[in-house]
């Protein structure tokens, strides 16, 4: 379903090593928002819920729910590091259109 690259894996355990409380997984999710329409979101979880998909993706549990799970089929994440920010972006084969950020498309 999702393709994480190394850099976003490395990110993701760092996220989670350093978080207030204990995590067992990630949130993914597609919302409204963002310069294209919908947006990503990503949120650290202490447990997942009965209606959430569950996918393991090199070891990292990711969560996502049966709405997004659709727009985030084949999807590669990746974590980026620049003298202009940080930050994760998306390469989504479902967008019709993409931000030039990687953050927000459109179906």
């Amino acid at each position: 379903m999702i393709t994480m690259t190394d850099s976003a894996a490395a990110a993701v355990n760092r996220f989670m090593a350093n978080a207030d409380k204990p995590v067992v997984a990630l949130r993914i999710r597609v919302e409204d928002g963002g310069c294209s329409g919908l947006k990503y979101s990503l949120k650290l979880e202490e447990s997942g819920s009965g209606n959430d998909q569950t996918v393991d993706c090199g070891g990292i549990t990711l969560l996502i729910d049966d709405t997004s799970a659709p727009l985030l089929s084949g999807v590669t994440m990746d974590f980026v590091e620049s003298m202009e920010g940080s930050g994760f972006t998306f390469v989504n084969p479902n967008a019709s259109s993409s931000c030039g950020c990687g953050k927000s498309f459109a179906c």
